[in-house]
């Protein structure tokens, strides 16, 4: 779950900004280059943390920090196992199993740029939480995402908008970062197209895109109506054929439980629990997913960063303590620092599920998203 990069809701608007002494700070996740990172693996003391759900303690939390810094002696062979060994913790806290046959092949196409990518491992609760997912950027214009070959999984066909889709959106876009997603039993999934986080793109202009799915046209007015109409990037899924828009710049309005509601009815889709709607407010991102065979809207989810390990919006004790043990365990790379964590509330026409990423490799621009969060909630 990589979220591309974005920034503050629009002036004017009600929210977060409004609630905080400091300027507005830039929102997104494909941003700068990793300052700190991490090799060593530390082991202080376990500690415990108090779910405010049930109000009682998830248990001990051992942690897995590493310490290593941009600028050590490192070759990309070595940054390949570095991050596969973490990608196999993460997963071992999910009790799976990574498929390194199909990982490695896609982590070694770009290792140069693993030491300063933005990296995210993460899971889903429900009966989404048999996968772990992957997902790392690459800087515009030093590698082509698309060029894994059939080896990495990546489709062949060329009779399917999909194929064109990513070159046709850099033909016609600033894309200012790119990347790569993936599952750890399934290998390649998704790649991203992030735009400039300082000058989000107009929905209007990926309606131009000529491969994009028809959907995001004739859903154009909707989305706009409730500001969804800035995007900060898009993700392209080859296994299911289908597209996710990258929302930024929201207005606070469109995030209070009313409009929300009112949205998602519209959507066709689900309307959220009480608490979904709570945590919907504090969300810096929205992503409604498209895809070529209709114009309804599969799904949409909305996102949270934060440190806070207790922020899922569940109430079901088996995922209450799948998130507790992997957001206080997952393995990270920012030696000093609170382990940065992404939320999602997924909304389907059928149910809703919730997704949590845990950054393993951070930029600075995730630390200013963090540091408004936690203004927010102070």
């Amino acid at each position: 779950m990589c979220v591309p990069g974005s920034r503050a809701r629009r002036p004017g608007s009600r929210g977060w900004l409004e609630r905080t002494a400091k300027p507005a700070p830039t929102r997104g996740t494909v941003g700068a280059k990793v300052r700190s990172q991490t090799w060593e693996r530390r082991a202080p003391g376990a500690t415990a943390v108090t779910c405010p759900v049930h109000g009682r303690s998830t248990g001990p939390i051992q942690a897995d920090i590493q310490d290593r810094h941009v600028g050590d002696s490192m070759s990309g062979a070595a940054d390949v196992e570095r991050v596969y060994s973490a990608m196999e913790r993460a997963a071992g806290l999910l009790d799976l199993t990574c498929a390194r046959e199909k990982i490695l092949p896609i982590l070694t196409a770009y290792k140069e740029a693993l030491a300063d990518s933005v990296i995210v491992f993460s899971m889903s609760g429900g009966d989404h939480s048999a996968e772990l997912d992957f997902s790392f950027t690459i800087p515009s214009g030093d590698v082509d995402p698309y060029a894994f070959g059939p080896s990495t999984g990546i489709p062949t066909e060329t009779d399917h908008p999909i194929a064109s889709l990513l070159s046709d959106t850099g033909e016609r876009c600033p894309v200012a970062m790119y990347g790569v997603d993936g599952e750890v039993s399934g290998g390649f999934k998704k790649t991203y197209a992030a735009f400039p986080i300082n000058d989000l793109l107009d929905l209007s202009k990926l309606v131009a895109v000529p491969s994009m799915p028809p959907a995001v046209a004739e859903n154009a007015e909707l989305f706009a109506r409730y500001g969804l109409d800035k995007v900060q990037g898009i993700s392209i899924d080859y296994q299911r054929k289908q597209v996710n828009l990258y929302c930024g710049d929201i207005p606070a309005e469109s995030l209070e439980p009313e409009t929300v509601r009112s949205m998602l009815r519209e959507m066709g889709l689900r309307e959220p629990s009480e608490e979904g709607l709570e945590f919907v407010r504090k969300s810096f991102a929205v992503y409604p997913t498209l895809s070529w065979d209709s114009s309804r809207i599969e799904r949409i989810c909305f996102a949270v960063i934060s440190t806070d390990p207790t922020l899922a919006p569940t109430r079901v004790e088996s995922d209450v303590a799948l998130f507790s043990k992997y957001a206080n365990n997952a393995p990270y790379a920012y030696a000093g620092e609170r382990r940065t964590l992404i939320y999602g509330l997924a909304v389907s026409p059928a149910k809703e599920y919730i997704k949590l990423g845990s950054y393993y490799q951070i930029s600075d621009h995730q630390r200013k998203l963090v540091k408004a969060f936690d203004a927010l909630e102070d």
